[in-house]
């Protein structure tokens, strides 16, 4: 197949295809003495000479017409002079010859045989045949019977076909001046004629010279290859880039997976240039192979990941969701593509198939190119300025992935550039990734930014809770105090306070849990304590100190919390205002409490009221709900009845907070453990 037309069908051809050879179509002789004809007049002297033919020309197969004394009188003609105007159908450019399918031929895949006769005059050194790099699929060339190239490869069974390159292959030794007869055997996939409208054999002229010359032309034509194909190293080049700047902000953020997604999205399109590169300038990767990886595999990959990467991007909610609708679509994209290209075309697909796979697979590409835009419209409409940023790099990723589609609404979808012929979808390709390098970078330094700033206010917050959750807590006559906090981020939300008041023996113990994280909850902690140092000290009561601090949350507004205020007097008289805190456990048993609002919701609002005797050793564990609802992997809760169990067990604090933690911590953990003792002197524990 002619490469350039890989190039830019994006591998839409046949391939490596294993075909029992075909019979002759049509009578042919074997072994009858050829009837004299006109030869083929070539007189070389110091140039080269086009063999336009016309050539003998026959569909079938048989390894007798190679020879030179082979009758091809019945054959047809076929002339390989590119008239003036000829072109490409596809690729648009000149000197371009239709091949069989419309010369005659029509629907007509498989063998098929070229014949030449030549009268070599004035040849003063080796002689050589350079093939034309474009032919669809494979061939063997003969020269006087002999096999003297070949462009695939043919076994007894199958041919493997590999896009076309220019080649020279040299005449044997000894011949020179004289009558040659040249014969090319061709073969073309079932599935090139539904690729190229004009598919079928040669599309120019084999060229006859000197053997120096031809290897020259066969350079010559490399570097136009070069000129043709050579953006795909550039465009190779940008995606690496990408790449590598994808993988490196990922190992930089893991958090934002989008870096991850478009890494896969380069790797995947690297791969696929890659391979397209290789068959343009090497034969160790077969046609079919390279079909089945480019266009069956990484083709509906490519668009699926770009779909998902702006997903990611625009932090769509429901990416599940967006997984779930993808990934299928992916699917049934590569089984309609795989049953429209060899080897299951024409074989196990029978031909007329296409006319139900061909819409089904457009309408599948474009059901993913659907997604696309809705995604990006999603992300426009919610993301205002990252949003239209991103938009005409969207545009362009579709542009890059739906360049078939756009030929079929006669839309331009190759350019020239400096004397190079580039695919449209290459410059698309390489614009948006530029785009989107930029609004990786600038997304990148927001986060930074924006992550320093997180890194600050925590700071600050620890400072202040370090001030708010004491360390060193104070003596009290008569009861010994432990306590174990472990938060479950940097900043807690949980709190507690021991504030000894003017009486000796007279304590008030405060517990409590704010909304939100970080600066915000330390600073609405720092605002409740102060509030309640400053009631403390004209009132003892637990239940005026829970108004008075209600009341000031209130006149702020979105500032919650809930708190148990307890008071301890030095006969063991307690009394507990409670607003939303787990009720207290009295020597393992909890101390019954209606519920109450968490204080800052409603002004003067009514919070459960109890009164209970500490006696001598009696102990009374106060918690936050971090306890209760810690969660193992299985989504069971630690719960109330593992507290009972570890009370009686007398647990102390520390064995609570950590039971807990092991068996899964979600919230921040606060356990206080008050001890009236036996003797009356201070005891404390921190």
């Amino acid at each position: 197949m002619r490469r350039a037309r890989l190039m830019f069908l994006l591998l839409l051809c046949a391939a490596p295809y294993c075909a029992h050879p075909q019979p002759p179509s049509g009578h042919a002789s074997k072994g009858k003495p050829a009837p004299p004809y006109t030869d083929v007049q070539v007189k070389l002297g110091d140039s080269a000479a086009e063999l336009g033919g016309p050539w003998k020309f026959h569909t079938g197969d048989d390894m007798a017409w190679a020879q030179p004394g082979y009758d091809d009188s019945a054959w047809g003609t076929m002339d390989l002079t590119p008239p003036p105007g000829t072109s490409d159908a596809v690729l648009g450019t000149s000197g371009n010859l239709p091949g069989w399918t419309v010369r005659g031929y029509p629907g007509y895949s498989g063998y098929a045989w070229y014949r030449l006769r030549v009268n070599v005059q004035e040849a003063k050194r080796r002689l050589a045949i350079k093939m034309p790099d474009q032919a669809d699929d494979a061939y063997q060339v003969y020269v006087n019977g002999q096999e003297i190239g070949e462009m695939g490869r043919f076994t007894a069974n199958h041919v493997t076909a590999y896009p076309t390159l220019p080649e020279a292959f040299r005449l044997p030794k000894g011949l020179g001046n004289g009558t040659i007869t040249i014969a090319i055997r061709m073969w073309m996939d079932s599935a090139t004629r539904f690729n190229s409208p004009d598919a079928g054999g040669l599309h120019a002229p084999p060229v006859l010279g000197y053997s120096s010359l031809m290897n020259a032309l066969v350079m010559l034509e490399y570097y136009f290859g070069e000129r043709l194909v050579g953006s795909g190293f550039l465009e190779m080049l940008i995606v690496g880039m990408a790449l590598a700047m994808a993988i490196t902000l990922f190992w930089l953020d893991r958090e934002e997976q989008a870096y991850l997604w478009l890494a896969l999205v380069c790797t995947i399109t690297l791969t696929g240039i890659a391979i397209i590169l290789s068959v343009n300038f090497t034969a160790w990767l077969g046609q079919t192979a390279a079909v089945l990886i480019t266009d069956v595999v990484l083709t509906p990959l490519r668009i699926g990941l770009w779909v998902l990467f702006w997903g990611y991007w625009f932090r769509v909610a429901k990416i599940r969701r967006l997984h779930q609708a993808v990934w299928p679509l992916v699917a049934l994209l590569m089984v309609g593509y795989a049953m429209l290209r060899p080897p299951l075309y024409g074989q196990a697909v029978p031909v007329h198939y296409a006319s139900v796979l061909f819409p089904m697979t457009l309408v599948l590409k474009l059901a993913l190119g659907l997604l696309l835009f809705l995604v990006a419209y999603r992300g426009i409409t919610t993301q205002k300025t990252e949003g239209w940023m991103a938009a005409s790099a969207v545009l362009l990723v579709f542009g890059a992935n739906y360049q078939h589609e756009l030929r079929q609404i006669h839309m331009t979808t190759t350019l020239t550039i400096l004397g190079f012929t580039v695919s449209a979808g290459t410059v698309a390709a390489v614009v948006s990734l530029l785009i989107i390098t930029v609004m990786l970078l600038r997304r990148f330094i927001m986060a930074q930014a924006l992550r320093e700033q997180w890194k600050m206010e925590i700071q600050q917050a620890q400072e202040v809770q370090q001030l708010l959750i004491p360390h060193e807590l104070p003596e009290i006559t008569g009861i010994t105090i432990e306590s174990e906090y472990r938060p479950a981020r940097e900043v807690g939300g949980d709190f507690f306070q021991i504030l000894p008041l003017a009486t000796p023996g007279t304590v008030l113990i405060v517990v409590g849990d704010v909304t939100g994280k970080g600066m915000q909850a330390g600073m609405l902690v720092a605002l409740i304590v102060g509030a309640i140092r400053g009631a403390a000290l004209h009132t003892s009561d637990p239940a005026r100190i829970l108004h008075e601090v209600n009341e000031q949350l209130c006149e702020r507004q979105h500032a919650i919390a809930t708190c148990l205020i307890l008071r301890i007097d030095p006969d063991g008289t307690g009394t507990i205002a409670n607003a939303g805190q787990l009720s207290p456990y009295l020597n393992g048993a909890e101390i019954e409490m209606e519920g109450a609002f968490p204080i800052g919701i409603v002004p003067d609002g009514e919070f459960s009221i109890a009164s209970f005797a500490l006696q001598q050793g009696d102990t009374l564990f106060l918690m936050s709900d971090g306890v209760v609802e810690a969660t193992d992997p299985q989504g069971a809760l630690f719960g109330f009845e593992r507290i009972s169990e570890l009370l009686h067990q007398k647990a102390s604090s520390e064995a609570i907070a950590k039971a807990a933690q092991d068996f899964g911590q979600e919230d921040d953990i606060l356990v206080l453990q008050v001890r009236r003792n036996m003797e009356l002197q201070p005891q404390l524990q921190a």
